[in-house]
């Protein structure tokens, strides 16, 4: 297979990549990424991007026709990752993570593409009481980021595919070590704190609903979607990505990394004002379609990989969370130098654009 991944430089990207290479050896893996967060490493063992056979880059918005030739499946990473960012950057993430997501498959379509891979996220259930929440059942989307999520794949239901496989992968919330690990999100976030400040501080009340799934455990369901037979589950599919075991609440999540990491303080804002972003999730029909492809990776397990892998960096930065690893600090600080502007795109003669060039030799 030629996989084109799109965000590969981000952080989910480099454990797919990673993944793929391991089970698929003979694959032809080519990365496309904007490279906003190429030096954001949490690694010492070098550009993750090694593994690929070649590396773009530019602007998702712009990318071109050309590197969708002869590619068998787009796994689509690239976006504006969290809600923060969509607040901030609230037109240029419904233009990115939406206009572009259609573009993209709009021209992987026309090129013959068989397998089009979407990240997508349960956080467009938003809001929900009752019940763990189905495929079919209402959403709630609460924020630009999740707003672009559920355009795109309404557009992409509504697309005539051809022959063209599409999988949207509602992932619950990542959390774990990659080479590029993010600590602007939950689980992430409370294993800094407690490894700089020996404390966790929970920003909510501790009661809001969280469903998560480990970074490599999400490499697992990439590759059965850009794998799986049409039909099962039907050309276009939506499907929640994750494990019923990994319905937590913020206060579990954070009383386990206190288990996992002693010495640690917990502290939770009792008089925080509601958290609406609270939803169970069902995961039932992800079990069904991929038996093979299920989540392996626990609440301890994933602790332990990114309290080891941020100790192994000697990460200490008591302010973290205004630091390079928080996604829109760094946007923000590649405004203030005038890298990009306020649609996020680079400035002229900011960055190279090498054309088709191998990783190795482009790191």
């Amino acid at each position: 297979m030629r996989i084109l991944i799109t965000g590969n430089m981000g952080y989910v990207g480099p454990v797919v990549a990673a993944h793929l290479r391991a089970t698929m050896p003979g694959a032809t893996l080519v990365g496309h990424d904007a490279a906003f967060f190429a030096d954001c490493l949490t690694t010492a063992e070098g550009l993750p991007e090694s593994v690929l056979d070649a590396q773009h880059f530019g602007d998702v918005r712009d990318l071109p026709a050309s590197l969708l030739r002869d590619v068998d499946a787009v796994v689509h990473l690239a976006a504006i990752s969290n809600d923060p960012m969509g607040l901030r950057y609230e037109a240029p993430t419904a233009e990115i993570n939406a206009g572009a997501s259609l573009r993209l498959a709009a021209l992987a379509r026309e090129a013959g593409v068989r397998h089009f891979v979407f990240a997508s996220s349960c956080s467009i259930y938003g809001f929900a009481e009752g019940g763990k929440r189905r495929e079919d059942d209402a959403l709630n989307p609460l924020t630009a980021y999740a707003r672009s999520k559920v355009a795109t794949e309404e557009a992409l239901h509504a697309m005539a595919p051809r022959d063209m496989t599409v999988t949207c992968l509602r992932f619950a919330t990542a959390c774990g070590a990659s080479p590029r690990t993010r600590l602007d999100l939950v689980l992430n976030d409370f294993v800094a704190g407690a490894l700089a400040n020996g404390e966790i501080s929970v920003l909510s009340d501790g009661t809001p609903w969280r469903p998560l799934i480990e970074v490599r455990d999400m490499a697992r369901a990439i590759e059965w979607a850009i794998t799986r037979d049409p039909a099962a589950g039907g050309p276009v599919l939506s499907v929640n990505a994750g494990s019923d075991g990994w319905n937590l609440q913020v206060r579990e999540l954070a009383e386990a990394c206190v288990a996992a990491i002693p010495g640690t303080r917990l502290s939770i804002n009792a008089d925080a004002p509601p958290d609406r972003r609270s939803y169970r999730v069902d995961f039932g029909l992800f079990r069904r379609l991929a038996p093979d492809h299920q989540p392996r990776i626990g609440v301890a397990e994933a602790i332990q990989g990114l309290r080891d892998g941020l100790s192994a960096i000697g990460f200490a930065d008591r302010h973290y969370r205004e630091g390079r690893f928080i996604r829109l600090r760094v946007l923000d600080a590649l405004r203030s130098r005038a890298r990009i502007d306020g649609d996020l795109r680079r400035q002229s003669g900011t960055v190279a654009q090498p054309a088709n060039e191998r990783a190795a030799s482009a790191a």
